[in-house]
């Protein structure tokens, strides 16, 4: 029941304007899924929320996250240390949205993923690793026939999640004098090698001329407890790696450009993680559960068929609570290297 009640108030907070969509936590944090574009939710100059969306059948969406976690967190603490592991994760994001009418359309998300783990722990060495991760798909509804007289809308989602994501990536590393092959730490994996569902929400409140609230939300639910992959880890409990949830959630408000036909800018607040615990199944396993509460500034532009945005989440809050096997082993020092920052930049076709 508790675990019900964390779900529907990440869902309810995010969707308050009316709202929603998918996730993703930074650096060690392991959450890789997508955040989808706000050309359905903004108003600018050139037309209300969904306004220039409802003409085109077919919509195509490139996205692109970057950034590179290097400050370590036990907790919620920040603590200096000489030797930090760098995790450079560059993730691309192919979405696909079919429009069958006005209220229903398919959707499909396709992640790529690359990145690179100076990993300073035993087995020790820079860890690459790419590939493909799962893949989501599902169908979205509107709850009201758009346009709405009172300018707002809320839109639910269901996505279920296919392993077609390495979970098992390996590379080379030092471990007592000796090359071997070993396990990619969890945040490298492209995949988790389970079967999921993803439910979502999003959402738009028109407010005054040219201004709009958003939201959009995500839960990845899991319900495999482990994959039975490696982990190389010696800490109690933690041999395999844990199969986990994710969650992303974003609010805000924003404003079309006056004279620049086209553009809007948006400043709001996300947040993103893993939890300690999932809300179907067991939590056993490595994991790093945590969380990232961010001020995300953006930008988008509207181009005929075409709609461009980029935002920079700037992170305000990080936090490393201790895993299962942590709180069963009184483990209290869990933790986690962040990033300050991200990159978050797309591109849209409408066909």
């Amino acid at each position: 029941m508790k675990h019900l009640l964390t779900l529907l108030i990440v869902l309810v907070v995010a969707g308050f304007p009316s709202a929603a969509s998918k996730a993703s936590a930074q650096g060690c944090v392991a959450a890789h899924s997508n955040q989808r574009v706000l050309n359905e939710l903004v108003a600018t100059d050139a037309g209300g929320p969904m306004s220039s969306h409802w003409y085109h059948n077919l919509t195509i969406d490139i996205g692109y996250r970057v950034f590179n976690s290097n400050k370590y967190f036990q907790g919620s603490n920040e603590i200096a240390r000489p030797t930090a592991v760098r995790n450079h994760q560059n993730i691309f994001d192919i979405g696909i949205e079919y429009r069958l009418s006005h209220r229903w359309s398919i959707l499909a998300d396709i992640p790529v993923f690359n990145g690179t783990r100076n990993q300073i722990y035993p087995p020790s060495g820079i860890f690459q690793v790419s590939g493909v991760g799962d893949i989501l798909v599902g169908a979205q509804s509107w709850l009201f026939h758009p346009p709405t007289e009172n300018g707002g809308n809320l839109a639910i989602s269901a996505s279920l999640k296919i392993p077609t994501g390495l979970d098992n990536a390996t590379g080379q590393g030092l471990y007592k004098g000796q090359i071997i092959t070993a396990t990619a730490d969890q945040s490298m994996q492209p995949g988790d090698g389970s079967w999921g569902f993803n439910i979502g929400t999003q959402g738009y409140k028109s407010l005054w001329r040219h201004a709009s609230a958003y939201s959009q939300a995500t839960y990845l639910l899991n319900p495999r407890d482990t994959n039975g992959v490696a982990t190389f880890r010696s800490q109690p409990g933690q041999s395999v790696m844990s199969v986990t949830d994710q969650y992303l959630y974003r609010a805000g408000v924003s404003q079309g450009v006056v004279k620049v036909r086209g553009l809007a800018v948006s400043l709001g607040v996300r947040g993103e993680g893993v939890p300690v615990r999932d809300i179907l199944g067991s939590s056993n396993g490595f994991r790093r559960p945590g969380s990232i509460v961010s001020l995300d500034p953006g930008l988008m532009f509207n181009y005929k068929r075409d709609t461009f945005s980029i935002n920079g989440p700037w992170a305000l809050y990080r936090d490393r609570p201790p895993s299962v096997p942590e709180i069963q082993n009184n483990i209290t020092n869990g933790d986690a290297f962040f990033a300050d920052y991200t990159i978050v930049a797309s591109i849209s076709h409408h066909f």
